[in-house]
């Protein structure tokens, strides 16, 4: 017997950022799966299961859900913001890949959500108005040294850089060492943006130049999006700062 598992992301924090492809999902899943602070934000009711488990278990909880899924049941993995952003559809599809011939007929729905750079950018301006990427900092699942190679490579193209997993107690000095790397590429007024808990009560946005960036402004709530050398900022009277990006380069009208 196959049942239905559903990889749904919760978007940044606030309710309402959730959508409605993912409620649906949510409303017929029976069981879920999830870091105890992403379950949180749901409003289960009382004949649906909660199974949290840590936010280093990714491999071990895909493998549970499946495994409950194989059985027949409505199950749900949980993640903040996209699921398929630094989350756990990559983890679920690595534990099929990897997993029993069975895993593969089980009938498998991903929902996209809002992640994190997406939700920080449209509180700030545009800042993602032209080429980005994002780049976890986690050295968790790969090593420090390809970090630094792609920072390097992506300020050198001139792209928007977004940073996922700025900063944590087990690494506090990788933030710290990136904007150190970035300032001997870009212009020391390019525009960091440290975008935390977007949508949620406790939301803080600070922009300043990378230049005066400190690692300390970060924690793991926060997305930090460093600007391309053509991102600016606009002033504004009585109102906070527009931070963008054009959507044309020298040479490349829009």
């Amino acid at each position: 017997m196959s049942g239905k598992l559903y990889v749904i992301g919760t978007g940044p924090g606030g309710a309402q950022q959730m959508t409605l492809e993912t409620r649906n999902a949510i409303e017929h899943a029976e069981d879920f799966f999830g870091y105890g602070p992403y379950l949180d934000r749901l409003s289960l009711r009382p004949d649906q299961q909660r199974i949290a488990s840590d936010n280093r278990e990714e491999l071990e909880r895909a493998r549970a859900a499946l495994e409950l899924a194989a059985s027949g049941r409505k199950v749900c993995v949980v993640s903040g913001g996209d699921p398929g952003v630094f989350a756990m559809a990559a983890a679920v599809c690595e534990a099929i890949d990897a997993g029993p011939e069975a895993w593969r007929a089980i009938d498998l729905t991903i929902l996209p959500g809002v992640t994190a750079m997406l939700a920080v950018a449209a509180r700030v301006g545009a800042p993602l108005g032209h080429d980005f990427c994002a780049i976890s900092l986690s050295d968790n699942l790969k090593p420090w040294d390809v970090i630094t190679r792609r920072l390097r490579l992506m300020a050198d193209a001139g792209m928007v850089i977004a940073l996922y997993n700025p900063i944590s107690k087990g690494r506090p000095w990788q933030l710290g060492e990136a904007f150190s790397l970035l300032r001997e590429m870009l212009h020391g007024e390019t525009p960091v943006i440290f975008g935390r808990a977007a949508g949620r009560p406790d939301e803080r946005m600070l922009v300043m130049p990378l230049k005066d960036a400190d690692a300390g402004k970060a924690d793991m709530a926060t997305c930090v999006i460093i600007g391309s050398p053509e991102t600016r900022t606009i002033e504004r009277l009585g109102q906070s700062s527009l931070v963008y990006t054009p959507r044309f380069i020298s040479g490349d009208k829009m």
